[in-house]
């Protein structure tokens, strides 16, 4: 079967949410982060999820909820196919959403649901999300299914994301205030008070990145926000950082599975 290229919606009046549509893919995932609330589920295909030491197996049917800042994987079966569908939701609109509903607050580490209503119940809302229908009506439907928590309901953890030491914690925050700035890794490592290589060992243990692997993340997670703002293209790789176009493509695409020009190509919101 084709594959064909991932479909991605936005809306102008809705800017706390983004989803996807993907199918037939063999797109592979470099380990990664999001900025928000991330939840998918697998339509057709095998994929297995990773973040950490952590693995399980994704089936069709299977949803998967991700944190803001929780690295991790999702692959289809070596040399196979999967069809997928992801929503990204930003943490304080859901927060918000969540506390006036239930008081729930947001998922602290990754979670997978086996559940046919959870399934039923975010195909449905992807469906309305890329249908015309008015943007009001797409906005009930967020806050109902976020608020419904089919999506959390048996939810198995995946994932246990570790408290960096007060040595990491100063170098991510270095590089969540500069991520665009060059941080040699011998500064980040004068910084946390180590040599290079222990600094790196605690960086990985902590976050599943290395420092500079943590770095491009950042800056891939920036640029996404500059294309959908729809600023051109070297635009974009030169705010962000990097200043050899290619190698934003082909970071951009390592942890976004899409071209930047697809990326930035969407169904417009009605």
């Amino acid at each position: 079967m084709a594959r064909v290229k991932p479909q991605f919606w936005r809306d102008p009046a809705l800017p706390f949410a983004e989803s996807r549509r993907s199918q037939h893919s063999r797109a592979c995932y470099r380990a990664h982060s999001h900025a928000t609330l991330s939840i998918g589920v697998v339509d057709a295909g095998e994929s297995i999820f990773c973040s950490g030491e952590h693995s399980t197996p994704l089936a069709a049917g299977s949803l998967v909820s991700v944190p803001a800042g929780c690295v991790h994987a999702c692959n289809p079966t070596p040399g196979r196919t999967w069809s997928y569908q992801m929503l990204h939701l930003d943490t304080a609109w859901a927060a918000q959403v969540l506390q006036q509903g239930s008081a729930t607050c947001l998922p602290q580490q990754a979670h997978v649901v086996h559940s046919a209503v959870a399934y039923d119940a975010f195909c449905a809302l992807n469906t309305t999300l890329f249908s015309n229908a008015p943007s009001a009506h797409k906005f009930r439907t967020l806050v109902d299914f976020l608020r419904h928590g089919a999506w959390r309901q048996d939810a198995a953890p995946v994932s246990r994301r570790a408290q960096p030491s007060p040595a990491v914690a100063r170098v991510l925050a270095a590089l969540h205030a500069r991520p665009c700035d060059p941080w040699p890794l011998t500064a980040l490592a004068q910084l946390a008070g180590m040599t290079p290589q222990a600094l790196t060992r605690a960086m990985r243990a902590a976050t599943g990145l290395t420092p500079h692997a943590y770095q491009i993340d950042l800056r891939i997670n920036a640029a996404r926000q500059h294309l959908r703002a729809g600023e051109p293209l070297a635009t974009v790789a030169h705010a962000v950082g990097f200043y050899d176009q290619s190698h934003f493509h082909h970071s951009f695409q390592e942890r976004v599975a899409a071209t930047p020009h697809s990326y930035q190509r969407h169904e417009q919101g009605s």
